[in-house]
């Protein structure tokens, strides 16, 4: 590793804390057979081996001292480490490391390097104490790597089963999001169909926040992230009311949900911020937000105010109707048609316009040429647009800026406008876990241990009641299949983890929706600061807005 820096040193010191039920033996409580949250049928005869199985929660084994039992069981695991990096990922490992050594001294941790392909092309490192310890509520993933291979094949499967065989591991943990969670329950799955004694679990891995549910309270790494980028937006806001000439247009990671731009609205009171699930229930065309954001602008501009601060989630186009369904054929159309992408620009535009339907084409046209080139380029590898390539903040910021001449001309507007932009995506991946996502993945990985112990598989790690202190955590493993329902992925229905959306009844959607008409008109900006690691406990150990409201009074 390289030299650590100051702040990495005293960061290194600090010890995550656990939950009370983790602090000595556990033993297993089942639920309730569980079942799928859509398409029940359909995932019941994908998953035959894995589905409809109980929800597991950690008690205290308060009858552990009295058993007459010898030495546990030695055992290895497999961990991977998948897709996008997350703040507190090094920590779900080093969590599941010493977990295993509470167990048994003796147990070994495998780190199959950069991502799933590293179990594939059976590349590991066996991961040992004093090189786990270089790594302790660190940011990043460059522990051990990542990477985006899908598992998804017999082929892959069996290649990864030869290692698996060779190192005698008797469990795979995969860190990763809705995709890469999905991939464990398949891969679960067919280990059980073949009777291969082999455990496959999984963590919940997203800054997105979109990987989330009852059970789920929260993906490590969201709070990290939304903390980076709320400092970065408090920056921006502080100099934008110090210049007082400018609009910044900040566009926010978040591609399948706004939870991203809602929490940093909340942490930071813009002016305007748009959530894209709110687009999508009221049918908002992009020029129906056109005139929403220069509406707002006419109304400081005659309060003398010029400047302000709008945030963008990544994936508004994806939730905008007309455009939903442009991309929808745009994706069946890619996945028939693959040559598209490799056509010139004008003989792409011919294609695609002479097989879109005549709405489509229309809602086609009406998108600047670049974004027609991006909407029709490759997906990523599960099949979706890369809405972070789409300058969705310029594109918004050129139509207001036409539309408030329109304004002016009509006299419905006196003002000047200059607008910047901003991407805010990779700052906030990589940063040093907050105390709170530094307890919570430990906490996770520590968990993922316990789950191995017990001989679950197909199931995610869970820790709840993270409102509260540590201390009253709840600990156990869902079954990933009770979280699935069938999505039209590639043009083919494939059984996926279902994504969560931000709920516009929810309390935190609600607080925004309270405050915004103020915070649109005058200047409320609030300026966070950095993460704060060290000091009292309301500034170091906050949880974020989402959750704090998610949870208020419970």
């Amino acid at each position: 590793m390289t030299k650590k820096s100051v702040l990495q040193q005293a960061r290194a010191a600090y010890q995550p804390k656990l939950p009370s039920v983790l602090w000595g033996p556990v033993k297993a409580v089942k639920g309730e057979p569980t079942q799928s949250v859509g398409d029940q049928e359909e995932i019941k005869k994908l998953f035959p081996n894995t589905y409809g199985l109980p929800e597991l929660e950690f008690v205290k084994d308060t009858d552990a001292s009295k058993k007459k039992t010898g030495k546990p069981a030695k055992f290895n695991v497999g961990v991977i480490l998948s897709g996008g990096q997350a703040p507190g990922g090094h920590n779900v490992i080093c969590g599941l490391f010493d977990g295993l050594k509470a167990l048994n001294k003796e147990n070994r941790l495998y780190g199959f390097l950069m991502g799933p392909g590293g179990l594939v092309d059976h590349k590991y490192k066996e991961l040992t104490a004093s090189f786990i310890n270089d790594y302790r509520n660190t940011g990043g993933f460059d522990m051990i790597g990542s990477g985006r291979t899908k598992l998804e094949t017999p082929e892959q499967f069996e290649k990864g089963l030869e290692i698996i065989k060779e190192l005698d591991i008797r469990a795979i943990v995969i860190i990763g999001g809705d995709d890469s969670n999905t991939n464990a329950a398949v891969l679960a799955e067919y280990y059980k169909a073949k009777n291969v004694p082999v455990q496959v679990l999984g963590c919940p891995k997203t800054i997105d926040g979109d990987l989330k549910n009852e059970w789920i309270e929260t993906s490590f790494g969201f709070d990290t992230a939304t903390k980076v980028y709320s400092e970065l937006i408090g920056n921006i806001e502080r100099d934008a009311n110090s210049a007082k000439k400018y609009w910044h247009f900040m566009k926010l990671m978040g591609r399948s949900a706004s939870h991203i731009a809602l929490e940093c609205a909340l942490k930071t009171q813009p002016n305007y911020c748009i959530v894209s699930e709110e687009v999508e229930a009221k049918n908002m065309t992009l020029n129906d937000i056109v005139a929403d954001i220069a509406k707002v602008v006419a109304q400081r501009a005659a309060d003398g105010n010029n400047f302000g601060s709008v945030l963008v989630p990544e994936g508004l186009i994806e939730f905008i109707p007309a455009m939903k369904k442009l991309i929808a054929q745009l994706n069946d159309m890619l996945a028939e048609h693959p040559e598209i992408k490799q056509m010139e620009p004008d003989a792409q535009h011919k294609f695609v316009v002479d097989h879109l339907t005549k709405e489509n084409v229309e809602a086609f046209n009406s998108l600047p040429v670049d974004v027609q080139r991006q909407l029709s380029l490759d997906r990523d590898p599960h099949g979706n647009v890369q809405v972070s390539l789409i300058e969705t903040e310029k594109l918004l910021s050129d139509m207001v800026e036409k539309k408030l001449e329109q304004m002016k001309e009509k006299g419905e507007y006196v003002g000047k406008f200059s607008a910047l932009h901003h991407f805010f995506g990779y700052e906030g991946r990589c940063a040093d876990p907050s105390n709170f996502d530094a307890d919570y993945c430990y906490a996770l990985g520590y968990n993922a241990a316990q789950l191995v112990n017990c001989g679950a598989t197909g199931y995610m790690s869970s820790i709840r009641n993270l409102a509260k202190p540590s201390i009253q955590w709840i600990a156990g493993g869902i079954p990933i299949t009770m979280m699935f329902n069938m999505e039209q992925r590639n043009g083919k229905q494939k059984p996926v983890i279902r994504k969560a959306l931000v709920d516009l009844n929810g309390r935190p959607f609600q607080v925004f929706a309270q405050h915004r008409a103020k915070w649109a008109r005058e200047t409320c900006y609030v300026y966070p600061g950095p993460v704060q690691y060290f000091g009292p406990d309301e500034v170091c150990n906050q949880t974020s807005k989402t959750l704090y409201y998610e949870q208020e009074g419970k």
